[in-house]
């Protein structure tokens, strides 16, 4: 059994670093190729929107074996999906109030760079 664990665990450990060492460079390498793109402006249409709400379980006082109970808080992820002239379908994640603005049927101008949404004005 010792020596199974002596093999599994330093594995797990090299397996989650990896995972983590890859999303930030995954991270860097879209900021960088979005600072890279131009900025571009086209007439677009608002044609969807959603949201993504994730819940997160925190123990109270920090005691992880739920003695003191725990509680919940969450978080919402805005995204708007815009349709050009050519017929294409960009979505762009957005914040909240850039989402309480816009309205399904929105015409106007888009303005994005690389993967990242900069402005829309009607």
């Amino acid at each position: 059994m010792f020596d199974i664990l002596s093999f599994i665990v330093p594995i797990m450990f090299i397996v989650v670093f990896g995972i983590i060492i890859f999303s930030i460079i995954q991270g860097i390498s879209t900021w960088h190729k979005n600072n890279n793109s131009p900025r571009l402006t086209v007439p677009a249409v608002v044609v969807a929107k959603r949201t993504d709400v994730s819940h997160h379980r925190h123990a109270n006082a920090g005691d992880m074996s739920g003695a003191h109970g725990f509680y919940t808080t969450s978080s919402t992820t805005y995204y708007v999906t815009f349709q050009v002239e050519s017929g294409d379908r960009m979505e762009f994640h957005v914040s909240g109030l850039e989402y309480g603005m816009l309205a399904e049927g929105d015409t106007g101008r888009l303005t994005f760079q690389g993967t990242r949404y900069l402005s829309f004005e009607r």
